[in-house]
């Protein structure tokens, strides 16, 4: 029985932090997985697009993965998400799929990060290491991508999770709720001076690089210092953690029963 697997990420433009994030995340359930041939996708077209205009660089969106899979005769097809929620992309992915149910004697989908209550739990033990030591009046601001799927509420959970394990964090998104602004009023009630600024997103791209940290006007780093609050930055995709790539792998292996 011929065993295929293939992984599905949102993409980037940024090649460096591809490298430290997609990449890895990909070599690893490729590692998990020594009896499935490996296959990837983007679920953004832009990306797509991009990549192929300016590097020449050909990405297949998750619909001409499968299609390829099917000629070419593989029997099982294991698909893993690198997705954050369960969204927008992850639903876009949803329906590719649902193109193939019954042509394969095997479709399995491996959940994006943060599906089940345990997978919040894990979350944030996996990143916790990865976090400074905090003073009383220091604190964590997370940038989630933030979506206007009715999963918008992942974020209040995440940030929900961490204050469980005794962690001082505040989750807000780019593109949606909450956003900076209900982040900063929360900041100022709980008296934080000190932030440490970090991107939860399986890439450090355009969002964290622009949105999270330039000096630009409206960027979170200038809006958390034009209200009086200091700022470091942390320019780290979750895809470079160890336990966020193993978490991804236990996903993909638990779809396929191993």
């Amino acid at each position: 029985m011929k065993k295929a697997v293939l992984v599905v990420s949102f993409g980037t433009s940024y090649e460096d932090t591809r490298r430290k994030t997609i990449d890895v995340c990909e070599e690893r359930i490729k590692e998990a997985l020594s009896g499935f041939d490996f296959f990837r996708a983007y679920t953004s077209t832009m990306i797509i697009n991009k990549l192929a205009k300016r590097d020449q660089m050909h990405i297949d969106t998750p619909r001409e993965a499968l299609s390829k899979v099917y000629e070419l005769g593989y029997d099982e097809v294991l698909i893993q998400s690198l997705h954050i929620i369960c969204g927008d992309e992850y639903d876009k992915l949803r329906e590719h799929i649902a193109e193939f149910e019954g042509k394969f004697s095997k479709l399995s989908v491996g959940r994006p990060l943060l599906t089940t209550i345990e997978d919040y739990q894990a979350a944030v033990k996996a990143v916790r290491f990865d976090l400074p030591k905090l003073k009383e009046d220091e604190a964590i601001v997370f940038m989630g991508h933030g979506t206007t799927h009715p999963v918008f509420s992942a974020y209040c959970a995440l940030e929900y999770a961490f204050k469980e394990q005794n962690i001082n964090a505040y989750v807000g998104t780019v593109e949606g709720y909450p956003m900076i602004e209900n982040v900063i009023d929360r900041l100022k009630e709980d008296q934080i001076h000190t932030v440490y600024l970090i991107p939860f997103m399986l890439v450090a791209g355009d969002h964290a690089i622009n949105d999270m940290a330039s000096d630009e006007e409206d960027s979170w780093k200038t809006l958390l210092i034009e209200s009086g609050i200091n700022v470091h930055i942390i320019l780290k995709g979750l895809g470079e953690n160890p336990e966020i790539q193993r978490l991804f792998v236990e996903h993909a292996k638990e779809s396929v029963g191993i």
